[in-house]
């Protein structure tokens, strides 16, 4: 007899579903989410006006983010047996579960706003889009650099100091946390455009796993994050 064939890789990462599923950190994006929802019901009670508002939104989608810097967190990343599948398979599998609920929440977080107060809803989706793929792509990068099983809470705290610093550091021409009523609000946007580019670059740029000379690995354990797993 010939010895069985491997899964096709789309079958595999179909298979994968529902252990990544269990895996993922439910608890700290519900918790994240739950804070989101506070802060915008918080303005909304108050009756907070549209520069208020703007700024509740802006902390929502911060985080969530904040809850998405622990996506890859794996704590078994070291003690898993390997499967077939890239670990760019996997990680994008983690996204995608995660996705739609990022996407219903940031509705419900807009349908709390009254509309005379509410910024422009797709520029602020811009703004938490760009700032929920910076959170993956520094998990990512913790990931392919470093051996944490659990880098999160690095990643988090960057991003949680980079969103204080960056008003006040950033130059003018390089503003990107300006109101609806300044001038620069398109420019700024067209920014939060590229960074969000960049930021998808690198994401994909940090997929691959390094071997043990820089070279690129493609099996890795069942969660979705790691690389090739030790048993001993």
């Amino acid at each position: 007899m010939r010895p069985s064939r491997a899964l096709p890789g789309a079958r595999v990462a179909a298979a994968l579903v529902a252990p990544v599923w269990r895996t993922l950190p439910w608890r700290t994006l519900g918790a994240a989410a739950a804070v989101g929802l506070l802060v915008v019901g918080a303005g909304r009670a108050v009756g907070a006006g549209p520069v208020e508002t703007l700024y509740g939104l802006r902390g929502a989608g911060l985080a969530l983010a904040l809850g998405v810097a622990f996506l890859l967190d794996d704590p078994a990343r070291h003690t898993t047996a390997p499967v077939p599948v890239r670990r760019a398979v996997r990680t994008l599998l983690r996204a995608a579960l995660v996705t739609p609920v990022a996407g219903l929440w940031w509705a419900a977080v807009l349908l709390l706003v009254p509309g005379t107060v509410r910024p422009p809803a797709g520029d602020l989706t811009l703004e938490t889009g760009t700032a929920l793929v910076l959170a993956l792509a520094g998990a990512a990068v913790a990931v392919r650099y470093g051996d944490a099983p659990e880098p999160g809470r690095s990643v988090a705290a960057a991003l949680l100091g980079t969103a204080v610093l960056a008003p006040l550091l950033l130059p003018g021409h390089w503003a990107l946390f300006v109101p609806p009523n300044d001038p620069g609000w398109t420019a700024a946007h067209e920014r939060w455009a590229r960074l969000l580019t960049g930021a998808a670059a690198l994401c994909a740029a940090s997929l691959h796993e390094r071997g043990p000379h820089g070279q690129s690995r493609s099996v890795t354990s069942p969660c979705g994050t790691s690389g090739p797993s030790r048993t001993s």
